[in-house]
């Protein structure tokens, strides 16, 4: 914005124009931060991808958009910033805040743990108890992660998960699937990145159709879960995330169904499946009451990820 005045030493009249507004104000790094927090505050944006509240999101879009490092805040706060480079602060705030895109496709990337990810909109924005579950080699249901051969993440989306698993498992043979070309497409730059190409093979497959005759010793899923009546409901930053990578049918239970009926058929004796199903705890239980779920322990809880045995699982519908 900007305002005139009409008024000159010598009496004679002129207009001085007295630019305002953030890029004309907001003068240091500290002075962006405390906008950005205010702005996001005042949109009552929702915060479900990777950070917690309005600051931790401001910290890194301001972070990521001037290029310096994400874990070094403080030697920056009061530094200057250039006339280019608040265009390119008060753009990236806009968008968070009149759009609605998570922040995760605003940077191109996000985090799990220490491992960042390519992300943009063809995936919806990794986020799963799995990471902490596996850092320890998903002990202790994993005895030996020295001795698993073969691991499959369903479901893979980005490949983040498959990608964590080659890690957790480096003797095993990891298989990221998953039904959409184009979420393996950004997988497959993921498992470039961190040169996993002779681990980590990616192929497509609604739920285990193409994947016809293959044993794991270890089966993760991030499935879609998400209800009907909830999808009616969700904040608008999820709607920017591919539709079928949330819906699940009308109790969020399409996909899981699948891979209970047919899990089995895909596990080496004595291999572990496990599932994430979000806060459909109860809705799981109820449908499969007979089935003696293990229920993980994870920040989130002890009731978004279940654990059966190859044993435990129903036998394959002839």
């Amino acid at each position: 914005m900007s305002e005139h005045c009409e008024h000159c030493d010598n009496g004679e009249e002129h207009v001085h124009e007295h630019e305002s507004g953030p890029l004309a104000e907001l003068v240091t790094l500290r002075d962006w931060l405390r906008y950005a927090v205010t702005r996001f505050n005042r949109a009552g944006l929702f915060f479900g991808h990777g950070c917690a509240d309005a600051y931790d999101e401001a910290v890194w879009l301001l972070l990521h958009t001037l290029s310096l490092p994400l874990d070094r805040l403080e030697p920056f706060l009061d530094a200057c910033i250039t006339a280019d480079e608040r265009e390119a602060l008060f753009a990236v705030i806009e968008r968070r805040a009149e759009e609605r895109v998570p922040a995760a496709y605003l940077t191109g990337e996000a985090w799990l743990g220490d491992f960042r990810f390519h992300v943009d909109e063809r995936v919806i924005v990794p986020r799963s108890f799995f990471a902490e579950l596996l850092e320890n080699g998903f002990a202790p249901w994993i005895e030996d992660a020295d001795r698993v051969d073969s691991a499959l993440d369903l479901c893979t989306g980005s490949g983040c998960l498959a990608i964590l698993m080659a890690h957790a498992f480096p003797n095993a043979d990891v298989v990221g699937a998953d039904l959409s070309d184009d979420a393996l497409e950004v997988a497959q730059l993921n498992v470039a990145e961190y040169g996993l190409e002779k681990q980590v093979e990616l192929v497509k497959s609604d739920v285990f159709d193409g994947l016809a005759g293959r044993r794991f010793d270890l089966i993760i899923s991030n499935p879609p879960y998400v209800t009907a009546d909830s999808m009616e409901t969700l904040p608008a930053e999820y709607l920017h995330e591919p539709r079928m990578a949330l819906a699940a049918g009308e109790d969020g239970l399409d996909v899981v169904r699948r891979i209970l009926a047919e899990g089995r058929t895909h596990l080496n004796p004595g291999g572990v499946l496990a599932v994430e199903v979000g806060h459909n705890r109860h809705i799981v239980e109820a449908a499969f009451p007979d089935l003696p779920f293990v229920w993980l322990s994870s920040s989130g809880g002890d009731d978004m990820v279940f654990l059966l045995r190859a044993e435990e699982l129903p036998e394959a519908q002839a």
